[in-house]
């Protein structure tokens, strides 16, 4: 099965769910949160497997289980994409899953590369410095930037990966 499509049906029972909990007093949140996670799955259909965000995810080991699995935080933004406003779009949705994804496999003792995503941290960030925390928001934007070299490293040999895999296709088709 494609990656591709295992996203698109972790999303829809997620939609149905938002759907099945009409609530008068909620404004419409369940409706919205039910479409925005409609046209992601809609729109990852329509992604190829070799689509960085999509590697992104497999890197991170979303698909090991024969399934698709974001991780708890992953699930988490799933749960919670577009209830509280519409901000951002499927694409959007997507490279935070693989985010999240990213997190979670480099929280693994496997020692997996950080997350490219230093602006999740940058919540982090913000709520330590509103707390009265500065040093643990200084060393989280240490983690950051470390995280951010590891990612860029990463995504090089990633995009690397999908080159010589797209090579490889075009030559095996110009062979037919």
């Amino acid at each position: 099965m494609h990656r591709t499509v295992m996203i698109a049906e972790y999303l829809r029972p997620y939609a149905q769910w938002r759907i099945a909990r009409p609530d008068p007093a909620d404004d419409c949140r369940n409706a919205r949160a039910a479409i925005g996670l409609i046209d992601a799955a809609a729109y990852v259909a329509e992604l190829d497997d070799c689509d960085r965000v999509i590697v992104r995810m497999a890197v991170a080991g979303c698909f090991a289980k024969g399934r698709f699995d974001p991780g708890p935080e992953g699930e988490a933004l799933v749960r919670h994409w577009h209830y509280d406003e519409a901000a951002g779009g499927a694409a959007d949705l997507l490279e935070g899953l693989a985010a999240c994804a990213e997190r979670a496999a480099s929280d693994e003792p496997a020692g997996r590369a950080a997350s490219d995503e230093p602006a999740g941290r940058a919540v982090s960030v913000e709520a330590a410095t509103s707390e009265g925390h500065a040093g643990r928001a200084v060393s989280v934007e240490r983690a950051a930037s470390v995280e951010h070299a590891a990612s860029v490293e990463r995504a090089a040999s990633v995009e690397h990966a999908v080159s010589v895999e797209r090579a490889g296709r075009a030559a095996a088709f110009s062979l037919r």
